[in-house]
This record gives C-alpha cells, structure tokens and sequence, in this order.
C-alpha cells in the first residue's frame, strides 16, 4: 500500500522543516489532494493511524485532515476554466480539453501547531 510510504514522506517533511520543539506542537496536518494523485482518502487516514500506532510516538495526538479538490481545466482556446467530472476532459466549450490546472496536487497545506 503506496498509502503508507506517503505518510512516512509526510512525517519526514514535518521533521525536515520544523525544529524537535514545534513538531512537539503539531497538533494537525492538512493535505490537499487531487483526484488525479492516485491516493485513497480512507487509506491515507487508515495508513496515517497505521504508522502513528506503529513508529511515530512523536505524531500520537496529531490529526490528519484530507481536502479533496475538484479537476480543473483550463482550455487553450476559449480560457474558460471547466470542473470535471466523471473523467470527461471537455471543456465548458465543448471541446476536448486536457490542460489540468488543479487536480493531480498532493500537498501539506496546513500544519496546525498548539500555542503551548
């Protein structure tokens, strides 16, 4: 499960930009993810428990929320930005559009810290 390995990426980044005493502080993360990310919401959460349970006494009481985001495109010829849905590429238009502007994001957007 794939799911796993992010959630160890997502601690190691944590551990790379934050000193000992503010991931004492991490009291949530927030991730923004796409559909196009190939990521699993429920597993992600169930992969996060999994490894906090695990090997991360330093994350025991930390929240992980996942944002989903719609696909967006944008078409080269109208502008317009379009949302898809059901995997159907097409512009508002109504011409075949795959320039995705939002949608395939796997990001930390937030990490919510105690006052403490």
């Amino acid at each position: 499960m794939h799911e796993i390995s992010l959630v160890r990426t997502i601690f190691r980044t944590l551990e790379d930009n934050f000193s000992p005493e503010e991931l004492e502080r991490v009291t949530a993360v927030e991730l923004k993810v796409g559909p196009l990310a190939n990521v699993e919401p429920v597993l992600l959460q169930n992969a996060f428990e999994a490894v906090v349970e695990q090997d991360e006494i330093r994350f025991k009481n930390v929240v992980l929320r996942v944002n989903m985001v719609p696909i967006l495109v944008q078409c080269p010829d109208c502008q317009q930005i379009t949302e898809v849905h059901n995997y159907l590429f097409v512009c508002a238009c109504g011409k075949p559009c795959g320039n995705v502007v939002q949608g395939n994001e796997l990001l930390i957007e937030r990490v919510e810290m105690s006052d403490q």
